[in-house]
């Protein structure tokens, strides 16, 4: 694994600086929430262009390219984001960012989609100085991107493609099947382990603005077509339900 640059390597970096060339413009953003929500997005002529781009003034353009028709909020949010990545006034930007969720949390987890709430966890578990909240945010962290490399393992195996296995199933349901070094299968159906893990989870979830993400993070896993909702699918023990 590629080691993490010191704080000596990173200050002396040169693309440490280039990478927020023109950062204080986007500094003083528009604090007026209520008129953010109400605002949409316009649309523009400008293409979209994948990929890492080093200028900031590209990036913020091509970021507001992926919030067209949607509230000014979400891009402000979305700024404030890419801002502290780039590193530029870190401590500020970061209590610009606790401010906005402090006031719009139920706004933000409503409307933002897995790829913000993930990022607004990874922000806090990097940035905040409560361990307890950075300890939270990244159960939501965490949990988001084990569904990742699953669903994309899932994917280049061609699993999408393959029918559920009524005999597969019922072998779950019989002696435990192990799977590698002490991890068994799930009981299909029955099973009680992601109800408890729903217990423990929830006294996380209810504590403060990083328990808010990682709630809304959780939920939307169940929701969409994750391995969470397909066992959901098949569950039929009403007592040891996890949603």
């Amino acid at each position: 694994m590629v080691r993490k640059k010191s704080k000596l390597e990173a200050l002396l970096s040169f693309n440490r600086y280039r990478k927020r060339w023109g950062a204080a413009k986007y500094a003083k953003l528009d604090q007026d929430y209520a008129g953010m929500k109400q605002r949409l997005i316009e649309d523009s002529d400008r293409e979209h262009r994948s990929g890492k781009q080093k200028s900031l003034d590209d990036h913020m353009a091509n970021l507001r390219l992926e919030f067209k028709g949607q509230p000014e909020l979400l891009f402000y949010h979305a700024q404030l984001i890419v801002l502290m990545r780039r590193e530029y006034n870190v401590r500020e930007t970061y209590q610009q960012f606790k401010t906005l969720w402090e006031n719009e949390a139920p706004f933000l987890t409503a409307h933002l989609d897995l790829r913000w709430l993930i990022s607004a966890s990874d922000s806090i578990a990097d940035l905040d100085e409560d361990l307890t909240a950075r300890a939270i945010a990244m159960i939501g962290s965490s949990l988001a991107n084990t569904i990742k490399v699953y669903e994309t393992d899932r994917f280049i195996h061609g699993g999408d493609e393959r029918p559920v296995s009524q005999d597969a199933i019922e072998q779950t349901q019989g002696a435990p099947m192990h799977r590698f070094n002490g991890m068994y299968l799930f009981k299909v159906g029955t099973d009680d382990t992601l109800r408890n893990m729903r217990w423990r989870l929830d006294p996380f979830f209810k504590q403060g603005i990083a328990g808010a993400i990682a709630k809304a993070i959780y939920d939307r896993l169940q929701e969409n077509d994750t391995a969470f909702s397909r066992l959901r699918a098949l569950h039929h023990r009403d007592r040891s339900g996890w949603w």
